[in-house]
């Protein structure tokens, strides 16, 4: 019987090591995996690339893994955000390091990695300081840049609901990232307000295949 259900968030991100590349879902707070990305705090990983839209905001989630220099590198869109003072920080000091990717460029390479592609041309950052040392080509006479995929060894994700297999729907905007992190990490971990009977969830609205996910848990939240 297939069933991805864990007692709770320390088992959930239970394994994950030192050095790993994390992918963080979330449009600012919106989507964010909160209660995992604290599990993942207390078991004490560090040297940590995290791969996240923007640096955190105040001094909860990925802020504070920053904060408490868990973060060696950060591969965002929006550094810079009302609150981001705990990666400000950070960076002034030469603790944390930064590579900048538009936030399209920054989907589409995940979702590459997740689709099995080997890279893709786009427009997006041509002729820019962001474009420094990649392989560019023209298409119509206009130049384009090469992106590699961006794969993550672990992705935390949440949705609202899932079943037992894996399945996972969201809540409106709250979907942003989730769906192309679940494809692009060799493990997906999964927070989700309420877990459900297998088939209440109707096919026509899952988002996310339960064959992306290899672990769930309920928080409420």
């Amino acid at each position: 019987m297939i069933d991805k259900q864990v007692k709770n968030v320390t088992e959930a991100v239970s394994g994950i090591k030192d050095g790993s590349t994390l992918l963080f879902a979330g449009f600012g707070a919106v989507g964010e995996p909160v209660e995992l990305i604290q599990a993942l705090l207390d078991s004490g990983a560090r040297d940590l690339t995290v791969v996240c839209n923007n640096s955190g905001t105040g001094e909860v989630g990925l802020a504070k893994l920053i904060k408490e220099r868990r973060v060696t590198k950060l591969v965002c869109s929006f550094p810079r955000t009302s609150d981001s003072h705990c990666f400000e920080e950070a960076f002034a000091e030469g603790a944390i390091e930064l590579e900048l990717v538009p936030q399209g460029t920054m989907s589409e390479r995940m979702r590459a990695a997740g689709a099995g592609i080997a890279g893709f041309y786009t427009k997006t950052s041509a002729g820019t300081k962001l474009a420094a040392g990649k392989e560019t080509r023209e298409f119509d006479g206009k130049t384009y840049v090469l992106e590699k995929p961006l794969k993550g060894d672990v992705a935390l994700i949440k949705a609202l609901k899932a079943d037992r297999w894996g399945n996972l729907v969201y809540r409106k905007s709250a979907r942003n990232f989730n769906p192309v992190m679940a494809m692009a990490a060799d493990l997906t971990i999964a927070q989700v307000k309420e877990i459900v009977p297998l088939g209440a969830l109707d096919p026509e609205i899952i988002v996310t295949p339960s064959i992306f996910v290899d672990r769930i848990v309920e928080v409420g939240q």
